[in-house]
């Protein structure tokens, strides 16, 4: 039987490092060993013309890894403690990520930091994403922008020049192309604000050069 976890395999890029993934270093659990499998059958790839990224475990070919990725330095501590305890394996078009803990994964929002339950399993989770990839990965956003603007560089994502938060347009005039850690680095400062301010204060942000 199909499941959705290989229809999604079926439709992404090629692998974005070498087979035989090692499991990363924070996964464990039930979950882990799902997503241990996943890297087992395609070590990192992108799929929905490049709208989801999902990370390789571990790599040496200059590609930011899970591990990479996850390390509290790169982006994770400018959250204030907000991202703190997750492992997140994957993206969609504007750096929301997807981050496992405990039990559930959970979407994460890079503009406010907050989180929701998005599925039980790796396979509610590729099910979600396919079933409203439109919604759930920024495709229809991402397709347009490259249609206009080039294929995405490996290693960005497309950023709001004004945040969505802060009542931005979901259009491509509205969009810029980012390294992922700038993009979260960036963010993570708005997030930051808008929850330490009471409502109705003032909030700086900058688009980064």
């Amino acid at each position: 039987m199909e499941t959705s976890i290989s229809k999604l395999l079926a439709i992404s890029g090629e692998p974005l490092a070498s087979a035989g993934a090692n499991k990363p270093d924070r996964a464990s659990g039930r979950l882990g060993g799902e997503l241990t499998e996943l890297l087992q059958c395609a070590n990192g790839f992108y799929a929905f013309e490049s709208a989801l990224h999902v990370y390789p475990a571990c790599s040496g070919s200059g590609v930011l890894s899970q591990e990479d990725w996850n390390d509290a330095q790169l982006w994770r501590a400018g959250y204030g403690g907000m991202a703190d305890g997750y492992l997140f394996f994957a993206e969609d078009a504007f750096g929301g990520q997807f981050g496992i803990k405990g039990e559930t994964i959970f979407a994460f929002d890079p503009e406010t930091g907050e989180v929701s339950p998005f599925a039980a399993s790796l396979e509610e989770w590729a099910s979600r994403l396919l079933a409203d990839f439109e919604v759930e990965t920024g495709f229809p956003l991402m397709h347009e922008w490259q249609s206009q603007k080039g294929q995405l560089q490996q290693g960005l994502r497309l950023l709001p020049k004004r945040p969505f938060v802060l009542g931005g347009d979901y259009s491509v005039d509205n969009l810029y192309a980012l390294d992922a850690v700038k993009g979260m680095r960036l963010r993570a400062d708005l997030a930051v604000q808008i929850r330490d301010l009471p409502d109705g204060a003032v909030i700086k942000y900058s688009v980064s050069d």
